[in-house]
């Protein structure tokens, strides 16, 4: 988000899925909120491949702020399967099935 590489949906895509991780923590009794967490987080992952093989510049003169921002992007991308994962554990922590 720093280097306007990615396209604004990155953003106001990763900014919602946050939002709904909020909700998800404060209302510790509500299964809808950790589902509808762990769908956006799902379907981030999706969404962020699809961006960032997209956008990804081609040359090699990149800056470093535009390396570090795209880094951090893909550090993001790596971890969003464990975080599904311990998601997953807390819906069936929570009385899901």
């Amino acid at each position: 988000c720093m280097n306007f590489i990615l396209p604004p949906s990155y953003a106001w895509g990763n900014f919602s899925v946050l939002a709904v991780g909020i909700w998800a923590i404060v209302q510790r009794d509500s299964l809808d909120a950790i589902m509808m967490f762990l769908t956006g987080l799902l379907l981030t992952v999706l969404t962020d491949i699809i961006q960032i093989s997209i956008f990804y510049p081609s040359n090699n003169d990149l800056s470093d702020s535009k390396r570090f921002s795209l880094g951090m992007a893909i550090l993001s991308l790596l971890l969003k399967p464990v975080s599904c994962y311990l998601l997953y554990r807390m819906y069936r922590e929570r009385g899901g099935e």
